[in-house]
């Protein structure tokens, strides 16, 4: 079963910017409870999408750096890269088939 790896400020442009799959970045903290919400699909999405993208999570507490530079201001903050551009964002809580639409035209 894929799970969504951790990604640090130091990582990020290596695991995410570099890839040559699409890549779906959670932004996330431990105190957030709408992210604990996220989680799990975020977990289900990594699974049933295995091979076609990869899935990352950030902690925004631990990573700053990465959260301001993409202006992360309000968690949970779901982005979606291709060939090393956000071409996607969804913040907040959203179902899980919003979240499948997102990601299928992305792959599309």
């Amino acid at each position: 079963m894929a799970k969504p790896r951790d990604v640090s400020d130091d990582t990020f442009e290596q695991e995410v910017l570099k890839s040559t799959k699409p890549v779906l970045v959670d932004f996330w903290a431990p105190w957030c409870g709408p992210c604990r919400m996220v989680a799990p699909i975020v977990e289900e999405l990594a699974t049933e999408y295995d091979g076609k993208i990869e899935f990352v999570k950030v902690n925004t507490d631990d990573n700053p750096n990465t959260s301001v530079k993409y202006g992360i201001r309000s968690i949970p903050t779901l982005l979606v890269f291709k060939d090393g551009e956000a071409v996607g964002q969804i913040v907040g809580f959203r179902p899980k088939s919003d979240l499948k639409e997102r990601l299928d035209a992305v792959i599309s």
